[in-house]
Protein backbone atom coordinates (compact mmCIF):
# COMPACT_ATOMS: atom_id res chain seq x y z
CA UNK A 1 0.00 0.00 0.00
CA UNK A 2 1.12 3.47 -0.69
CA UNK A 3 1.58 6.20 1.44
CA UNK A 4 -1.13 9.22 1.68
CA UNK A 5 0.03 12.42 2.03
CA UNK A 6 -1.34 14.86 3.90
CA UNK A 7 -2.36 18.52 3.66
CA UNK A 8 0.44 20.61 4.44
CA UNK A 9 2.86 18.49 2.41
CA UNK A 10 4.48 20.39 -0.73
CA UNK A 11 3.44 17.74 -3.73
CA UNK A 12 -0.43 18.62 -3.06
CA UNK A 13 0.00 22.14 -3.82
CA UNK A 14 2.41 21.22 -7.16
CA UNK A 15 0.58 21.53 -10.55
CA UNK A 16 1.31 18.37 -12.00
CA UNK A 17 3.41 17.52 -15.33
CA UNK A 18 2.10 15.68 -17.97
CA UNK A 19 2.60 11.99 -18.74
CA UNK A 20 5.03 11.55 -21.41
CA UNK A 21 3.87 7.43 -22.11
CA UNK A 22 2.16 4.84 -20.34
CA UNK A 23 4.85 2.60 -19.48
CA UNK A 24 4.60 -0.34 -16.88
CA UNK A 25 5.67 1.62 -14.29
CA UNK A 26 2.71 3.52 -14.36
CA UNK A 27 0.49 0.72 -14.93
CA UNK A 28 1.40 -0.72 -11.64
CA UNK A 29 1.35 2.79 -10.40
CA UNK A 30 -2.36 3.21 -11.27
CA UNK A 31 -2.60 -0.51 -9.47
CA UNK A 32 -1.63 0.57 -6.80
CA UNK A 33 -3.27 3.22 -6.03
CA UNK A 34 -6.52 1.75 -7.03
CA UNK A 35 -5.54 -0.41 -4.21
CA UNK A 36 -4.51 2.13 -1.66
CA UNK A 37 -7.39 3.52 -2.68
CA UNK A 38 -9.74 0.86 -1.33
CA UNK A 39 -7.90 0.09 1.47
CA UNK A 40 -8.35 3.83 2.45
CA UNK A 41 -12.18 3.28 1.48
CA UNK A 42 -11.35 5.66 -1.08
CA UNK A 43 -13.57 6.41 -3.85
CA UNK A 44 -10.62 8.56 -5.87
CA UNK A 45 -6.77 9.19 -5.72
CA UNK A 46 -4.41 11.42 -8.01
CA UNK A 47 -1.00 10.55 -8.11
CA UNK A 48 0.07 13.58 -5.64
CA UNK A 49 -1.64 12.69 -3.21
CA UNK A 50 1.06 9.47 -3.23
CA UNK A 51 3.91 12.09 -3.71
CA UNK A 52 4.05 11.61 -7.18
CA UNK A 53 3.70 15.03 -9.48
CA UNK A 54 1.73 13.71 -12.59
CA UNK A 55 -1.46 14.06 -14.52
CA UNK A 56 -2.52 10.63 -13.29
CA UNK A 57 -5.66 9.95 -10.77
CA UNK A 58 -8.04 6.67 -10.07
CA UNK A 59 -11.55 6.39 -9.23
CA UNK A 60 -13.78 3.74 -8.20
CA UNK A 61 -17.33 5.57 -7.73
CA UNK A 62 -21.05 4.68 -7.64
CA UNK A 63 -20.80 2.46 -10.80
CA UNK A 64 -18.04 0.09 -8.94
CA UNK A 65 -15.98 0.35 -12.52
CA UNK A 66 -12.06 0.92 -11.63
CA UNK A 67 -10.95 3.81 -13.88
CA UNK A 68 -7.39 5.50 -14.60
CA UNK A 69 -7.29 8.56 -16.08
CA UNK A 70 -3.82 9.87 -17.15
CA UNK A 71 -3.61 13.52 -18.64
CA UNK A 72 -7.19 14.09 -18.44
CA UNK A 73 -9.13 17.21 -19.48
CA UNK A 74 -12.23 18.22 -18.38
CA UNK A 75 -13.91 19.71 -21.80
CA UNK A 76 -17.30 20.70 -20.28
CA UNK A 77 -19.14 21.16 -17.21
CA UNK A 78 -22.92 21.24 -16.91
CA UNK A 79 -24.01 25.20 -15.67
CA UNK A 80 -26.56 23.73 -12.80
CA UNK A 81 -23.99 23.10 -9.47
CA UNK A 82 -25.16 20.26 -6.77
CA UNK A 83 -24.38 20.46 -2.90
CA UNK A 84 -22.56 17.41 -1.52
CA UNK A 85 -20.31 16.61 1.68
CA UNK A 86 -16.85 16.23 0.40
CA UNK A 87 -14.21 14.59 1.57
CA UNK A 88 -10.46 13.25 1.13
CA UNK A 89 -8.15 10.91 1.88
CA UNK A 90 -5.18 13.61 2.22
CA UNK A 91 -7.46 15.37 4.72
CA UNK A 92 -9.04 12.51 6.61
CA UNK A 93 -11.66 13.03 9.01
CA UNK A 94 -12.64 16.04 8.12
CA UNK A 95 -15.79 17.10 5.84
CA UNK A 96 -17.80 20.15 3.95
CA UNK A 97 -20.73 21.36 1.58
CA UNK A 98 -19.38 21.54 -1.85
CA UNK A 99 -21.01 22.86 -5.04
CA UNK A 100 -19.63 21.45 -8.09
CA UNK A 101 -21.38 21.10 -11.93
CA UNK A 102 -23.27 17.89 -12.12
CA UNK A 103 -21.61 16.50 -15.00
CA UNK A 104 -18.90 16.40 -17.09
CA UNK A 105 -17.55 15.57 -20.06
CA UNK A 106 -13.67 14.30 -20.04
CA UNK A 107 -11.12 13.39 -22.09
CA UNK A 108 -8.25 11.11 -21.04
CA UNK A 109 -6.00 8.25 -21.70
CA UNK A 110 -6.67 5.01 -20.24
CA UNK A 111 -4.21 2.29 -18.56
CA UNK A 112 -3.83 0.56 -21.54
CA UNK A 113 -2.99 3.94 -23.29
CA UNK A 114 -6.21 4.47 -25.58
CA UNK A 115 -7.65 7.78 -25.46
CA UNK A 116 -10.90 7.99 -23.76
CA UNK A 117 -13.94 10.55 -23.85
CA UNK A 118 -16.30 10.15 -20.73
CA UNK A 119 -19.46 12.13 -20.09
CA UNK A 120 -20.03 11.51 -16.56
CA UNK A 121 -23.10 12.51 -13.89
CA UNK A 122 -23.79 12.37 -10.25
CA UNK A 123 -21.46 11.09 -7.91
CA UNK A 124 -18.98 9.66 -10.74
CA UNK A 125 -18.63 13.36 -11.59
CA UNK A 126 -18.05 14.68 -8.59
CA UNK A 127 -14.88 12.70 -7.83
CA UNK A 128 -13.91 13.35 -11.00
CA UNK A 129 -13.35 17.02 -10.90
CA UNK A 130 -12.31 16.39 -7.45
CA UNK A 131 -9.15 14.42 -8.09
CA UNK A 132 -8.46 16.35 -11.60
CA UNK A 133 -7.98 19.85 -9.24
CA UNK A 134 -5.23 17.63 -7.05
CA UNK A 135 -3.51 17.56 -10.73
CA UNK A 136 -3.58 21.08 -10.53
CA UNK A 137 -2.61 21.87 -6.51
CA UNK A 138 -6.04 22.34 -5.63
CA UNK A 139 -7.80 20.87 -2.67
CA UNK A 140 -11.60 20.48 -2.40
CA UNK A 141 -11.31 22.82 0.57
CA UNK A 142 -10.49 25.92 -1.20
CA UNK A 143 -13.58 25.55 -2.48
CA UNK A 144 -15.56 26.02 0.41
CA UNK A 145 -15.76 28.30 3.86
CA UNK A 146 -12.97 30.49 4.67
CA UNK A 147 -13.22 29.53 8.35
CA UNK A 148 -13.02 26.05 7.70
CA UNK A 149 -10.21 26.09 5.22
CA UNK A 150 -7.70 27.82 8.11
CA UNK A 151 -9.27 25.46 10.71
CA UNK A 152 -8.35 22.58 8.55
CA UNK A 153 -4.87 24.09 7.85
CA UNK A 154 -3.77 24.79 11.62
CA UNK A 155 -5.07 21.57 12.86
CA UNK A 156 -2.96 19.16 10.39
CA UNK A 157 0.00 21.99 10.94
CA UNK A 158 -0.28 21.20 14.64
CA UNK A 159 -0.25 17.50 14.20
CA UNK A 160 2.97 18.02 11.86
CA UNK A 161 4.70 19.62 14.33
CA UNK A 162 4.27 17.01 16.57
CA UNK A 163 4.91 14.38 14.31
CA UNK A 164 8.08 16.54 13.82
CA UNK A 165 8.76 16.59 17.79
CA UNK A 166 8.60 13.24 18.62
CA UNK A 167 10.59 12.03 15.48
CA UNK A 168 13.15 14.34 16.83
CA UNK A 169 13.09 13.05 20.16
CA UNK A 170 12.99 9.39 19.46
CA UNK A 171 16.02 10.03 16.71
CA UNK A 172 17.51 11.80 20.13
CA UNK A 173 17.21 8.70 22.44
CA UNK A 174 18.68 6.20 19.79
CA UNK A 175 21.63 8.26 19.88
CA UNK A 176 22.09 8.19 23.55
CA UNK A 177 21.39 4.68 23.47
CA UNK A 178 24.01 3.79 21.08
CA UNK A 179 26.64 6.09 23.04
CA UNK A 180 25.47 3.86 25.86
CA UNK A 181 26.41 0.64 24.18
CA UNK A 182 29.42 1.74 22.58
CA UNK A 183 30.67 3.05 25.62
CA UNK A 184 30.68 -0.35 27.55
CA UNK A 185 31.78 -1.89 24.60
CA UNK A 186 34.97 0.26 25.03
CA UNK A 187 35.58 -0.84 28.46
Amino acid sequence: MLRVCKIGEEVLRQKATPIESVTDEIKQLAKEMLETMKEENGVGLAAPQVGKSIRMFVVNADDDVDRTFINPQIVKMSSDLVDYEEGCLSIPSFYENIKRPSQVTIQFTNENGEKQVLDADGLLARVIQHENDHLDGILYVDHGDAEFKKNVEETFAKRRERAEKKALEKEAKAKRIAAKIAAKKQK
